[in-house]
């Protein structure tokens, strides 16, 4: 009867142990599950409101009557809050982006930064007078592409598509194309052609994309 008992008490203890292992295995596995959900990714809606307020902040520049210089600041800044500047400031720089330090290349961004913000506040005073509308927006490969139309006082319309991602971490624009004008391809091409002008020279690069624009 002991050894009975005993018998009856050493299976229990097994099936308690096992059974407390795999409860642990299963918290463990659910954990790791839990963990490895994605965040919330990024939507159309998303996308089309990202561009629609970026837009409106554009407008209420183009029409505050500042003068250039200002207005060129404030694009930029809306440049560096919208858009993916880190990304679209690598592609510009091509291969030597990936030589130069961490220092060069924050200068260089930097600097960058400033001469999109000239170069595309020059375009966009254009739109003076103005009205833009989001018409559209829908998901290609791993981004969005949101459409918009600005129409021109006396001119036709000018469509100008937005490339939208959040694989940095958060939801921006890392492209733009005007009338089928890609910045990230005519970026990468003008911004060649001033290293190479520079010998490969990133600091003279940085200097020249200062007064650039």
């Amino acid at each position: 009867m002991n050894l009975a008992w005993k018998g009856a008490k050493l299976t229990l203890t097994i099936l308690t142990k096992t059974s407390s292992r795999r409860g642990f295995l299963g918290l463990m596995a659910a954990g790791a599950s839990v963990v490895a959900m994605p965040a919330f990714s990024l939507n159309t809606d998303e996308a089309r409101a990202l561009i629609q307020q970026s837009l409106n902040e554009v407008y209420a520049v183009i029409n505050s009557g500042q003068p250039p210089a200002q207005m060129y600041k404030a694009f930029e800044a809306i440049f560096a809050r919208y858009a993916d500047v880190d990304v679209i400031a690598r592609s510009a720089l091509g291969p030597a982006a990936r030589q130069v330090s961490p220092q060069q290349f924050a200068a260089y961004k930097q600097a960058f930064q400033g001469y999109i913000g000239r170069k595309y506040g020059a375009r966009f005073r254009e739109f003076i007078g103005s009205q833009v509308q989001v018409t559209d927006a829908k998901p290609v490969k791993s981004f969005y592409v949101v459409t918009s139309v600005a129409k021109l006082n006396g001119r036709a319309p000018m469509q100008v598509e937005w490339h939208v991602s959040d694989k940095s971490g958060q939801s921006k624009y890392f492209n733009i194309v005007i009338e089928g004008v890609n910045m990230l391809a005519a970026e990468r091409t003008e911004i060649g052609a001033m290293l190479a002008a520079n010998r490969g020279d990133i600091a003279a690069l940085t200097s020249a994309l200062q007064q650039a624009g």
